[in-house]
């Protein structure tokens, strides 16, 4: 039994950096307790909670596109409904069951994708 660490991600619309390029695809990990710990004693979290999502997706989004980094930064640029979908599934990968639902971005089908268990 293998336990999967990392989960790909297409963004619904791309953060689009300084140059104009637009980065879509991505790779989250599982968040570890430092990962939920650490954000606490950053003082843009204690000044306002909701920047806690901020703080922990830039920890645990390990790829964006060809990004050499992502930080807050980029984070803090993201569209609001990118930032909805990867709120949605930081929540969903780090529970018993990872399923989201997600629509295509060019005929906007809409339908359900298992990340798989957790632990199997």
């Amino acid at each position: 039994m293998e336990l999967k660490t990392e989960y790909e991600f297409v963004l619904p619309r791309g953060y689009l950096d300084r140059e104009g390029n637009l980065h879509r695809e991505g790779v989250m990990r599982l968040a570890n307790a430092k990962d939920e710990i650490v954000p606490l004693n950053d003082l843009r979290v204690q000044r306002n909670r909701a920047y806690l999502i901020i703080v922990l997706l830039a920890r645990v989004i390990t790829r964006l596109g060809a990004l050499n980094e992502v930080n807050t930064g980029v984070i803090e640029n993201l569209f609001a409904s990118d930032l909805r979908f990867l709120e949605e599934m930081y929540n969903r990968i780090n529970e018993d069951e990872a399923v989201v639902k997600v629509s295509c971005p060019e005929c906007g089908a809409s339908f359900e994708r298992e990340f798989g268990r957790l632990g199997e």
